[in-house]
């Protein structure tokens, strides 16, 4: 019998507060890739329980190992050698594939060399991670063409270039993502006829960037079927954030003088009115549709897995509320949409356990605050 689809989410869990994806210790403290499995490993635990079982690691999960200014962290990877491999073990027993999604600062296409040396460096000590903790080829490495540069052309086919030079075990865990503002699928399925590299299907950038105005299901057969056989695919699914975006600004002079008179420039809404006081204002403004939204909306997500019945692939799930987004989701799905709730093998024998999640969420929890980026943020020295 085929294994159920899975279900993942990146890096922070939200579900259980105070369990840290890395150590964030800053540099003076000696962080070190030992203390971060201990952190991951305690997910690990935790992903079991509530038979999670996908997840993105932090890319910062070996702090410094790259930094080209502090040498007494790059070997951290080679020191951490046991405990890599006991961690795959563990991911392996509990059946949670695994991933990375390296930095936004990581760049195949950049035009400054150094640049893209320094990113295959990056790509090299997370394939290494992968590799010394034994996992198979389903645990990739993500990541997107990059900037246009003025001239997307050449910086597509410059990616090319970068790729040629990444080394053996970099090609084997790469893996390349259609994005939402600058490369669409036609790009990435154009680079993926020249180098051969596996491709990620992402839901909402091709709503977002679709300008050859490709069909959905075609292009994801095209995008899974650059996975060899025998490695079940994986895609990226958000729904875009829909509410008011809340905008802090400083009040000018000229908007205290103004408000005096009870005038408000035309188009601008205000989540409330100021006091005369105040130094600081909320600005109301809509959203911008590439923002990923808290949570998934299942009928949306029922609609798309329709679409793709009859194709297997795993299933990134990109809501900003993480670990919450999917305890939320699996309910959701056995309520309204059961035909897709059983290929992630969601039946009614779980009734009860997902109607326990969802009474626990309605004790409330926060949605995660700051940049909605997927990708990790580069440590910078302190």
């Amino acid at each position: 019998m085929t294994r159920p689809l899975r279900l993942g989410f990146p890096v922070k869990v939200m579900g259980r507060p105070g369990m840290k994806s890395n150590d964030t210790r800053g540099w003076r403290k000696e962080p070190h890739l030992k203390c971060s499995l201990e952190h991951v490993t305690e997910i690990l635990e935790y992903l079991h329980k509530e038979r999670l079982d996908m997840y993105r690691l932090s890319s910062d999960l070996a702090p410094y190992a790259t930094h080209p200014d502090m040498p007494q962290f790059h070997n951290m990877v080679a020191e951490s050698d046991a405990e890599l491999r006991a961690f795959g073990a563990k991911a392996r027993e509990y059946d949670i594939r695994l991933s990375f999604h390296p930095s936004q600062y990581v760049l195949l296409n950049a035009p400054n060399p150094e640049l893209t040396r320094k990113s295959i460096w990056d790509l090299a000590s997370q394939a290494e991670m992968l590799d010394r903790m034994e996992l198979d080829d389903e645990a990739v490495m993500v990541t997107h063409v990059g900037g246009v540069y003025d001239d997307a052309e050449a910086s597509r086919a410059r990616w090319i270039k970068g790729w040629e030079q990444c080394p053996e075990h970099v090609r084997r865990r790469l893996v390349l993502e259609n994005d939402d503002i600058r490369f669409s699928c036609a790009d990435v399925l154009w680079i993926h006829e020249r180098t051969g590299v596996r491709l990620i299907f992402d839901y909402q950038h091709m709503w977002c960037l679709n300008p050859e105005r490709l069909e959905m299901r075609p292009t994801l057969e095209k995008f899974l079927g650059s996975w060899p056989e025998g490695v079940r695919p994986k895609i990226h699914f958000s729904s875009p954030r829909t509410e008011m975006r809340e905008l802090k600004q400083k009040i000018t002079a000229k908007q205290r003088a103004a408000a005096k008179t009870g005038k408000v420039r035309k188009g601008e809404t205000l989540k409330a009115v100021p006091k005369a006081t105040a130094r600081v204002r909320t600005v109301l403004r809509p959203p911008i549709w590439t923002g990923h939204a808290d949570f998934t909306n299942p009928f949306e997500f029922s609609t798309f897995m329709r679409m793709a019945e009859g194709l297997e692939f795993d299933v990134m799930m990109e809501g900003k509320s993480k670990d919450i987004s999917l305890l939320k989701l699996r309910p959701d799905l056995l309520r309204y949409a059961p035909d897709v709730a059983a290929r992630f093998g969601i039946t009614a024998a779980d009734a009860d356990k997902l109607a326990a999640d969802e009474a626990e969420l309605e004790q409330g929890v926060a949605a995660e605050e700051g940049q909605d980026v997927d990708e990790g943020m580069a440590l910078a020295a302190e």
